[in-house]
């Protein structure tokens, strides 16, 4: 079943690529998919309503529904009816999706712009293109903010912080899903970071990480949408809590709320789209032309103007610059500046795409009780 949708998605490439090339009819309209808050609002700003102004008559809605990307998709695909025209996904949804045969494989090099100076795109994206469907756009980290008036003389500097009610007491905000909070649990139970897979793949390891987590249980606040933790920490809500590091550069920086940032064990991982299978090919003939465009390496780096996270081209990373608004330099505010990723997590892929309904699974179930 996933070769034949393969193959299916490949011929629709072929078929549209044509299209496109041939000057052929492309859609007017395109649904993105995307997070919403300030990742949505630097997309955009950097590439989508410059593309809107280079092409008269197309517009774009947003759909803010990235976190249930694989569930809706999966419905869509079921019902025979795919009303995106392109998804922005975390690398391991991405994964997901292609495995399902729900996103179409992508060839780098002939769909994407090379860099300015002929390099190839798959060589400018590199170890990046972690999945054959996967179009990345940023290197973004899940870490922790806090209130900077409300943790005495004493800011915390490492993650376990956030397990420590004694030293910061008051609510935290975290994720309502794994990811990250097991590995965090693992991390602060006495697990070396090199270890965390290893013991989080194992039944012993998942229960030793969500009784860590019971532990603070009483004190947190689950959140679903990026913009939830800056807001909770705009309004004194929470102590401390987990969001995006460029959600929490927006509240620090652009809001200059008494927020500070805590980079100690920030997960590192990537973000970018995917197109849906199952497109007719004027919408693919257009997302085709779309993507082309955004993620060249001058959008890309544009895009860095607008939020904190590090352009996933190689070639884009020398032209990042100063915030569009805000006229401060932003290399400092990334998460690969070699200040804030003295100690960080590589997200592992491979293992989520793997294990993420299991997890899930068991996750919700303790959630419940």
């Amino acid at each position: 079943m996933k070769l034949t949708k393969t193959l299916m998605a490949t011929s629709a490439l072929t078929v549209a690529a044509g299209v496109a090339l041939a000057g052929g009819h492309m859609a007017n309209e395109m649904v993105l998919v995307s997070w919403g808050g300030a990742y949505q609002e630097s997309q955009d700003r950097a590439y989508v309503q410059p593309y809107l102004e280079m092409n008269d008559g197309v517009s774009a809605t947003w759909d803010e529904s990235s976190a249930e990307a694989v569930a809706k998709l999966r419905a869509m695909n079921e019902a025979g009816n795919v009303t995106w025209d392109l998804v922005d996904v975390v690398a391991a949804d991405a994964i997901r999706l292609c495995d399902e045969g729900l996103a179409m494989e992508i060839d780098a090099d002939e769909m994407l712009a090379a860099a300015p100076d002929g390099t190839s795109a798959s060589d400018d994206f590199g170890d990046l293109l972690v999945s054959d469907c996967f179009i990345p756009q940023i290197v973004y980290s899940t870490t922790f903010g806090y209130r900077t008036d409300l943790v005495g003389d004493t800011p915390p500097t490492t993650v376990c912080a956030v397990f420590d009610t004694e030293t910061y007491p008051g609510k935290r905000a975290l994720e309502k899903r794994p990811i990250n909070n097991m590995e965090w649990a693992l991390y602060c139970d006495g697990v070396a970071k090199a270890d965390i897979y290893d013991v989080l793949e194992t039944e012993e390891g998942q229960e030793r990480a969500l009784a860590k987590l019971d532990t603070i249980k009483d004190d947190v606040i689950w959140w679903s949408a990026g913009a939830d933790t800056p807001q909770l920490l705009a309004d004194g809500e929470i102590v401390m809590g987990s969001t995006y590091n460029g959600r929490l550069f927006s509240v620090i920086e652009e809001q200059k709320q008494p927020v500070g940032m805590l980079w100690d064990m920030q997960v590192f991982d990537l973000d970018g789209w995917i197109i849906p299978t199952g497109l007719s090919d004027d919408r693919l003939a257009r997302v085709m032309d779309f993507v082309k465009f955004a993620t060249d390496t001058q959008r890309l780096a544009d895009q860095a103007k607008y939020i904190s996270y590090g352009p996933a081209r190689a070639s884009s990373a020398p032209l990042v610059g100063q915030h569009a608004d805000l006229g401060i330099e932003m290399a400092q505010h990334m998460p690969t500046d070699p200040n804030n990723a003295a100690n960080t997590l590589l997200y592992n892929y491979e293992f989520w795409a793997d294990y993420r309904d299991d997890i899930d699974a068991k996750f919700q179930a303790w959630l419940a009780q």
